[in-house]
């Protein structure tokens, strides 16, 4: 969404396309685990839903956050759910709950939006201190005498 087309002169965590697609895996992951064995309904089953709906909402959780290392924080941690349900869409793989090219759909899609998430981060570091930032700034370095 444009927010300059809104009149808004700021976004709202759901204007962020992470966010979106985060949401959306979420959706998806709900009706995938259901269809796993009964046994798995609170083992597998429930922390892969967790995991999966944890990632936005901890981006949620601290976007409205004034303090920007608050928002970092939301960041990385949404990054670390996302990591985390990666790992139990991976357990469900050797567990033949999934096939492997479901695995690997599901895997490039949270890999995607954990670079999304590492350029959010990159872009909230800039309001910070540059010593206090994880990610330093793209120089170009001049190899010429």
């Amino acid at each position: 969404m444009n927010h300059k087309a809104t009149g808004k002169t700021y976004l709202d965590v759901e204007d962020l396309q992470v966010y979106q697609k985060l949401c959306q895996l979420h959706l998806e992951i709900c009706d995938l685990s259901h269809a796993w064995p009964a046994e798995e309904r609170y083992e597998l089953g429930s922390q892969i839903r967790r995991s999966s709906n944890s990632s936005p909402a901890q981006l949620a959780e601290k976007h409205d956050d004034r303090h920007v290392r608050n928002k970092v924080e939301g960041v990385n941690r949404s990054r670390g759910e996302a990591g985390e349900t990666i790992h139990h869409l991976f357990m469900a793989k050797l567990k033949e709950y999934i096939k492997n090219d479901v695995y690997a759909t599901y895997r490039e899609r949270y890999k995607q939006c954990i670079r999304m998430l590492n350029g959010l981060e990159k872009s909230l570091e800039r309001h910070l201190p540059e010593k206090e930032r994880r990610w330093a700034e793209s120089r170009t370095l001049n190899t010429e005498p």
